[in-house]
């Protein structure tokens, strides 16, 4: 019997987790018991490890890192068409998905789940999407996928950090203050999207938001309460859209999204569906797609959901 495999990101949360390693191992050797380990160097790695991990029959793939190195260790265990288990090990800037989960981040509490949790089996979204040069391509996601502010917002945090008074504040900024900042940046300066929405089989909708989000998890954007209502069992996305309220109303609002009250808000639109697919809007340019945290292209997508994909290892839904 292989030995737990921890997939970790080293460069996540500004290179902490890197740094910050071995403390880590020693709580999960001290909470869990032994392991292998593997880390990432470029992007997709952890994807492709997991891939090769699961085939070769790891039981157990833990990702170490933030939401979009657990995505990825995720697609690489679907991708595998084995029945491998995912386990996560939180140190990242977002933290999104372990929130719906519930998974703390103190290591030795997130060890002891990794010893001692339920295996749950979990619904997942694939999206197929238009890659930066054109190319059609598919993943899968776990938490949310979406397009308006969200990907300008994404797109800021992970370049220089926010420029809004801060120069460089990405490498010491919390996850959530690094996502407001840049959300109130993107709120003054951009316009909201045109799009057409079909949710499965009704009638196309033009709608003009200032973000859409496709949503099989509760949280993004570093801690954004979006759907409140998802769940990860019920074989639905909850599809969450924000309207033009402008700038003002947007920031003005800003902490219902963190405590999920904002669904009775005018203009906040909220449905369930298994299947969405999205466009521009007339004379509407480029529109990019943030998916659990990453840029990986743009619209049209087609979201589909995936019910009771993938083993995870967590406390009790």
């Amino acid at each position: 019997m292989l030995l737990p495999l921890v997939i970790l990101n080293p460069s996540s949360a500004s290179g902490t987790t890197g740094a910050n390693w071995p403390g880590l191992a020693s709580e999960l050797r001290k909470h869990f018991g032994p392991f292998q380990v593997k880390f990432t160097e470029h992007r997709g790695d952890a994807a492709a490890l997991a891939c090769e991990a699961a085939r070769k029959g790891t039981d157990l793939i833990v990702a170490c890192g933030g939401d979009g190195t657990i995505s990825e260790v995720a697609n690489g265990i679907l991708n595998s068409g084995k029945q491998a288990e995912l386990g996560i090990l939180p140190s990242g800037t977002g933290g999104d998905f372990r929130r719906t989960l519930d998974i703390p981040t103190r290591p030795s509490e997130a060890a002891k789940i990794l010893k001692q949790g339920k295996t749950q089996l979990i619904d997942v979204g694939r999206v197929t999407y238009l890659s930066a040069d054109g190319v059609s391509q598919s993943r899968y996601f776990l938490g949310v996928a979406s397009f308006g502010m969200s990907a300008e917002v994404v797109r800021r945090v992970k370049s220089a950090g926010p420029d809004w008074l801060f120069a460089d504040a990405s490498k010491w900024l919390s996850g959530r203050l690094s996502f407001g900042i840049s959300m109130l940046q993107t709120a003054l300066r951009s316009p909201a999207t045109k799009v057409i929405v079909q949710l499965d089989d009704e009638p196309e909708r033009h709608l003009t938001v200032a973000n859409l989000c496709v949503a099989n998890a509760r949280y993004f954007g570093g801690g954004m309460k979006i759907a409140p209502e998802a769940s990860l069992t019920d074989g639905k996305f909850d599809v969450v859209s924000i309207g033009d309220l402008g700038a003002l109303k947007i920031l003005a609002n800003a902490p219902r999204l963190y405590v999920g009250t904002h669904l009775s808000l005018d203009r906040v639109g909220h449905a369930l569906a298994k299947k969405v697919e999205a466009r521009p809007g007339d004379n509407e340019g480029e529109i990019l797609l943030e998916v659990d945290g990453e840029l990986p292209g743009r619209l049209p997508a087609t979201f589909q959901i995936v019910p009771q994909a993938l083993r995870i290892r967590c406390p009790t839904l």
